[in-house]
């Protein structure tokens, strides 16, 4: 005798219990039974999704925009790399400025856009989120990809990680931010990082540079080391907390030594196939180029005697360095200038790192490091869902001593500078990548609106879940009752 259970047989002779026929067919009936449940429910899940889909329409994160050529006649255009355009017109043709002056040649097929009163911007670069890595962080787990348990993960790739679908892409890129540093975050070494536009339906869509940098989170010296709930914060001595320090660094040198050894042994045997052949290492391969000096390495660091470690710790291994952080870069100044290490500083909405620092340290640290002469910009760190203040934090910036010009190119032409994209981002010039922003104001002002955004060349519609949600309830009293 069989038993047919979900399209697979089972034999009664593996199963005694199915030798007694009526148990059997009680059995034969639970799976009926299950089965047309498990149906309903299917059948259930996939009517309510068309319900949502009917009430919301299609969501937005999947609206790409629509290509062209397009003409914004007659608007203010502010270069950030040249002088200001008082009346002037921008052609975007194939994804490109195609043309940018006072007086350009507008092509028969384009797509008018009258600019009288509004400004053309560059779109922002945000160079350090979690962008695409998290959506719900003490939520949902599996909309958390940016970190992997361990604390040496060289091989995880944003890249890889980034859901292109995120809610947080349209509400960060309707406020003018066009472009960003997606980076894992955890661990010691926590993996590469990528560039990415934000629109396209896949990661190689959105990509700019999908693997540009490793990410380090280099050890600090702190003097906390845990909570008792019984007795408040536990503390050990400084000496102490510069050992464990030390100790943190010299695992990071181990690995960068280990690796340097991998790359030796896999440039022997491409020379000489009579060797032994390495084993594959997917973590210390994808750490040669960063050992090499090939590719940057982003080194987390606020503090300024945590700064002094890393310009050691890039003197010993002769890697190339940016910094991530950088409350107080600006009191080493002379020694990163001296080194060629730029500062991604993300810091401004948080408290000052000491008690004794005046409230206004982090919003002016900006200024002093332009003062001194750095290679700097402004990022948020954010994961995602508030990387669209950028433009606020750096106008913040601008109302505590940073120049007006530099706290535009702070979030424009400084980043795509440090992230080696200059060449095609960062400023409205002919042949650049068409990553362009048209206001009824100033970028960096709170009350400026967005009217146009371009990503790529690509008009994109003015929406995210902020604009649905507003739409949705702009005209509801509040004697409605709850639905």
């Amino acid at each position: 005798m069989t038993v047919r259970k979900s399209g697979r047989t089972v034999e009664a002779g593996l199963v005694p219990a199915l030798r007694d026929t009526s148990f059997s067919r009680k059995l034969v009936f639970k799976f009926q039974m299950v089965n047309k449940h498990l149906f309903s429910a299917a059948i259930f899940v996939l009517f309510l999704s068309s319900l949502l889909l009917a009430q919301n329409g299609p969501a937005d994160q999947n609206q790409t925009g629509r290509e062209g050529t397009f003409a914004i006649i007659g608007a203010r255009i502010v270069t950030v790399s040249g002088a200001e355009i008082p009346n002037g017109t921008i052609v975007i043709r194939d994804g490109v400025i195609a043309a940018v002056g006072p007086n350009v040649s507008i092509p028969r097929n384009a797509e008018k856009i009258d600019g009288k009163g509004l400004t053309v911007f560059p779109g922002m670069i945000d160079a350090g989120t979690n962008m695409g890595l998290l959506e719900i962080g003490g939520g949902a787990r599996g909309t958390v990809d940016v970190s992997e348990t361990g604390d040496i993960n060289p091989n995880a790739k944003a890249y890889l990680g980034i859901n292109p679908h995120t809610s947080h892409i349209n509400v960060t890129r309707v406020n003018g931010i066009t472009t960003v540093l997606s980076m894992p975050s955890g661990g010691l070494i926590s993996g590469q990082s990528a560039i990415v536009n934000l629109n396209g339906s896949t990661q190689s869509e959105m990509a700019e540079v999908p693997v540009f940098s490793l990410v380090i989170d280099f050890p600090t010296v702190t003097t906390f080391s845990g909570f008792n709930p019984f007795s408040g914060p536990r503390r050990i001595n400084f000496d102490q907390a510069v050992k464990r320090r030390d100790d943190r660094v010299k695992e990071i040198k181990d690995v960068f030594e280990a690796a340097k050894q991998y790359a030796r042994a896999q440039e022997a045997y491409a020379k000489d196939n009579t060797l032994p052949y390495p084993e594959t290492d997917l973590k210390m391969e994808s750490m040669v180029p960063y050992v090499r000096g090939e590719k940057p390495i982003i080194f987390s660091a606020q503090r300024a005697r945590d700064i002094r470690a890393v310009i050691k710790f890039v003197d010993d291994m002769k890697v190339r360095a940016i910094i991530f952080g950088g409350a107080e870069a600006w009191e080493e100044a002379e020694e990163l200038k001296k080194r060629d290490i730029p500062v991604i500083f993300n810091d401004i909405y948080q408290n000052p790192l000491s008690n004794d620092d005046p409230y206004d340290s982090n919003f002016s640290s900006p200024s002093k490091m332009s003062e001194a002469g750095m290679k700097f910009c402004i990022s948020t760190g954010d994961d995602g869902s508030n990387a669209r203040d950028l433009p606020y934090q750096a106008g913040l910036a601008g109302g505590f001593g940073l120049s007006k010009d530099d706290a535009l190119k702070s979030v424009t032409l400084y980043p795509a500078q440090i992230l080696g994209i200059a060449d095609k981002y960062g400023s409205l010039d002919e042949g650049k990548v068409a990553n362009v922003v048209v206001a009824d104001g100033d970028i960096l002002d709170p009350r400026t609106n967005i009217k146009y955004l371009f990503i790529k060349g690509r008009m994109l519609p003015l929406t995210s879940r902020h604009t649905e949600f507003f739409e949705r309830y702009k005209d509801r009293k509040l004697s409605d009752p709850a639905p």
